[in-house]
């Protein structure tokens, strides 16, 4: 056999396994390595893992050109840890499969609803309605305080329902009212919950569904106002807790995608929905599989849990 034949056929075969890898990496399979400490005890900082590109679909390449298409597509499930692009990049114009990626715990679906505080930590626990009513109790003394307030905000039918045992008055108040009137009272009557889960300052986000609407609180009216803008890519902004979109006032906002709300396992590490909101359906690169390399012994060959 000749050297010229000889080098075409190492080139031939060099081709063709680079073309296979390429292949299995952009169809079937790709590898992670773990950047940092935020998914312990589940996976380990410089652990390498496939990621299984069909667990929700195969998202098609190049979707910033030709749009986003996924084959097979399905939702991802509560609790499966997810390789997903940086929804919040620095540069907003960089294509979808260039951002940077992230890896963490799925603990919101779409129409979910979970219960995060001002910090947007899960607190777990009930759901409560934000127009479910709740008791709250206060000083008798600042009663003529609490009815104009009442009045100012229009809030009616809390009347007065009981009394303590100390002589302070009870009224009912909704999730949403409670909040209303913590702001405009800004700590000038201690409403006190008599229900113990009513006693963490955490409210109810629904995590947006394609095609369901999702009502405006001020609670939840800046992560829906960022996700409409970069997500959903509409002219929106919030005047004194009101959404605007379009330039005009909304009580609710029909999402066009399934988003999703990700937790890291280690509470400090801030590198999830905490730091960058909601996670949209069309940033999911695939579902956290096996663990290739380890350090650690006993971990190589391990599935992903």
């Amino acid at each position: 056999m000749s050297k010229g034949k000889s080098g075409w056929g190492w080139l031939k075969a060099t081709g063709v396994a680079v073309l296979t890898v390429w292949l299995v990496r952009t169809l079937l399979v790709t590898t992670c390595v773990i950047p940092s400490s935020g998914m312990e005890n589940s996976l380990y900082q410089g652990e390498r893992i496939l990621v299984s590109k069909w667990s929700y679909g195969l998202r098609l390449p190049f979707c910033s050109l030709f749009g986003y298409h996924r084959l097979a597509a399905s939702r991802a499930r509560k609790g499966d840890i997810v390789l997903f692009n940086n929804p919040h990049p620095e540069n907003q114009k960089t294509g979808i499969e260039w951002r940077e990626l992230f890896i963490s715990r799925c603990i919101g679906t779409p129409g979910d609803t979970l219960m995060l505080d001002a910090d947007l930590n899960d607190v777990g626990g009930k759901v409560l309605s934000p127009d479910a009513k709740s008791l709250y109790a206060y000083p008798v003394s600042t009663e003529d305080l609490m009815l104009t307030v009442l009045s100012v905000l229009g809030l009616k039918g809390n009347a007065l329902v009981g009394y303590t045992s100390d002589g302070g008055y009870i009224r009912s108040f909704s999730q949403y009212e409670y909040y209303l009137l913590s702001q405009k009272l800004e700590g000038r009557i201690p409403l006190i919950p008599l229900d113990e889960k009513n006693r963490t300052e955490a409210h109810p986000y629904v995590i947006p569904a394609k095609g369901i609407p999702v009502k405006v609180y001020p609670w939840n009216v800046t992560l829906l106002c960022n996700t409409i803008v970069a997500h959903e890519h509409q002219p929106a902004e919030v005047r004194h807790d009101t959404l605007w979109v379009k330039g005009k006032p909304v009580e609710a906002y029909t999402f066009s995608k399934d988003y999703y709300w990700m937790a890291s396992n280690d509470p400090v590490n801030i590198c999830d929905s905490r730091l960058f909101g909601l996670v949209p359906e069309d940033h999911l690169v695939g579902k956290a599989w096996l663990i290739w390399y380890s350090s650690r012994k006993g971990r190589f060959g391990q599935r992903v849990q």
